[in-house]
């Protein structure tokens, strides 16, 4: 497929579920400044500014830039094309997803890699909102590349005999799910819907939604959602952590909310890109 001609669009704005000015004091803080923000001054259930850009990368089939707080992503999609002669026929798509950092993306320097949990979980988060009829006997390649890393720093694996330790970011996911959504409508692939995704974090009693680093490395349990907003229908769903069945269902309406406030920014950047194009 030809590489699509440069055209950029750009959109931010912020898809705060509720009211951001409710403020609850978290049980890791002491002290007697009652009025407590978070670390980068958002209230509990604010979530940061959310900027896409389409267009890229020019090379590819279709691309976006996201931005959340520090955290910075790029995805450029390629194809559909012709798929390898070894795969078996299929007369649906594939979809290949590949999730990497850059070596100077987390405080941990020159351990950029790709991440194969991180790429699982992305093709699972898209793949049921991609209509794969529509390309069969055809690949769809999709390159994720978090540039900075603004959320969790968490322990994946020691190398004993190097004494090693290697990092990887845990709250970035949700802004790759996303920016690969808007890259593949970027691309013309047809989908069922946008892919929006939002995390929450459960500190004690208090739920933070799209938490940043200081605050994961507190938590007591994660949930992340991603889903089709005008469908309203989960494509992925990971939890950990112990959660009351009460805390649970609370922290699943701030998630679909903000993905519903997050969709319309998505989609507004699309449209904002198509008019560009027209004209």
């Amino acid at each position: 497929m030809a590489a699509k001609p440069s055209t950029t669009t750009t959109a931010k704005a912020t898809y705060s579920p509720i009211d951001p000015t409710r403020k609850t004091r978290p049980p890791i803080f002491s002290g007697s400044d009652v009025d407590w923000l978070r670390p980068d001054s958002r209230g509990f259930h604010q979530c940061r500014p959310a900027f896409f850009r389409t267009g890229a990368v020019n090379s590819a089939s279709g691309s976006a830039y996201a931005e959340f707080g520090n955290t910075k992503v790029i995805v450029s999609v390629f194809g559909p094309r012709e798929s390898k002669k070894a795969m078996m026929y299929s007369n649906i798509g594939r979809l290949n997803c590949n999730v990497s950092h850059t070596t100077f993306a987390t405080p941990i320097r020159g351990q950029g890699s790709d991440h194969k949990d991180f790429s699982s979980m992305l093709h699972k988060a898209l793949e049921g909102a991609i209509i794969l009829e529509t390309f069969p006997k055809t690949t769809v390649d999709v390159f994720a590349l978090v540039l900075e890393s603004g959320g969790s720093i968490r322990f994946l694996v020691k190398q004993v005999d190097e004494l090693d330790t290697l990092w990887f970011a845990v709250g970035d996911l949700p802004v790759v799910i996303s920016c690969a959504s808007v890259a593949l409508a970027d691309a013309g692939i047809m989908m069922y819907d946008l892919v929006a995704s939002v995390s929450v974090s459960c500190l004690g009693k208090n739920l933070l939604i799209d938490p940043v680093l200081e605050e994961e490395s507190y938590q007591d349990g994660s949930l992340m959602i991603a889903c089709m907003p005008s469908r309203y229908e989960v494509t992925q769903l990971t939890v950990t952590g112990e959660w009351s069945t009460p805390h649970f269902n609370e922290a699943m309406q701030l998630c679909l909310d903000a993905s519903a406030k997050l969709g319309k920014i998505m989609r507004s950047c699309l449209k904002e890109a198509a008019s560009d194009e027209q004209e």
